[in-house]
């Protein structure tokens, strides 16, 4: 969307996202299992609605949650790093905006606002 790379690249890049988030949940998860008592069961902070929801809200308003934070998450990163914007504010735009949306979507969907994050810790999980 910003036109920083070429489109053509763009399949690799998906591509190494999603590795790397399978990669760095499968991480995680070696660590994880190394307490005595682990559980899968607590969901791993994989992304969910219903019964997998942390405030068990339905499939329609997790989705609708998941696509307006990640698109507004989007919109403050494009602005803050536009040739237009202030220069040196960008990491305080982007910091306070990913924390906002968080704060708002994690008792919804455990919210990632980044899909590779979020099929990491699903691919782990299973189910």
């Amino acid at each position: 969307m910003g036109r920083r790379f070429p489109a053509r690249e763009l399949p690799a890049y998906i591509g190494a996202q999603l590795i790397g988030g399978i990669v760095g949940a499968a991480v995680l998860y070696v660590i994880a299992r190394g307490k005595p008592g682990f559980d899968l069961a607590g969901g791993f902070a994989a992304n969910g609605y219903g019964i997998h929801s942390p405030g068990q809200y339905a499939l329609q308003a997790c989705a609708i949650t998941e696509v307006v934070l990640t698109f507004m998450f989007l919109m403050i990163i494009l602005g803050a790093l536009d040739r237009h914007a202030p220069q040196g504010f960008a990491p305080i735009a982007i910091g306070f905006g990913l924390t906002l949306v968080h704060l708002i979507g994690i008792p919804i969907t455990n919210l990632s606002v980044n899909p590779a994050r979020s099929t990491g810790p699903a691919v782990i999980v299973g189910g």
